[in-house]
């Protein structure tokens, strides 16, 4: 999932909060080369964090961004 995060030149940046596969060994290095080499610029995230699973609705399963920005959204 990505959320808009505040920045004091920009206004927003892009943030990643990644949930690696079992066993799967990321850096955000790794994460914002991949990035880097196949995104637009301003759709490019500035930072990573990495979790254990994402926070999801009951009903439909959906990623709950609100709780995503409450949690990692601060710069």
């Amino acid at each position: 999932a990505v959320i808009g995060v505040p920045h004091e030149r920009w206004g927003q940046t892009v943030r990643a909060i990644i949930v690696p596969r079992k066993g799967e060994a990321l850096s955000q290095e790794e994460i914002l080369a991949y990035c880097r080499d196949r995104m637009a610029s301003h759709k490019k995230p500035t930072s990573v964090i990495f979790v254990e699973e994402l926070p999801r609705g009951s009903f439909g399963g959906k990623v709950l961004k609100r709780v995503l920005r409450e949690a990692y959204g601060k710069p």
